[in-house]
């Protein structure tokens, strides 16, 4: 969850006209990885929970993408960008070894 409150707060320096573009859509895959691994631990068999755990990782693998195009487009903080794209590659790293 630590990496969703660092994407909202870099969120709040990107151009307002992107407000239902990439902050929405930055937002909803932030949110959606510590969803799927709660929502998953609750599952009953380690395969229930590897499902879940999957799914982390896409919507982990679509936030990268969507923090690499803010880089390319220069928005927002480049530090605060950073610290973002570390946290997913370190999150991604984690479930990668599960």
């Amino acid at each position: 969850m630590g990496l969703t409150d660092f994407v909202y707060d870099y969120c709040k320096g990107l151009p307002i006209e992107e407000r239902y573009n990439l902050i929405d859509q930055l937002n909803r895959c932030s949110c959606s990885i510590p969803s799927n691994i709660a929502e998953g631990s609750g599952k009953r068999t380690k395969a229930h929970f590897a499902e879940f755990l999957t799914t982390s990782l896409t919507s982990s693998f679509e936030l990268e993408t969507q923090l690499l195009i803010c880089e390319r487009r220069k928005y927002g903080s480049s530090d605060k960008l950073k610290q973002c794209l570390a946290l997913v590659i370190e999150l991604q790293k984690n479930d990668l070894q599960f």
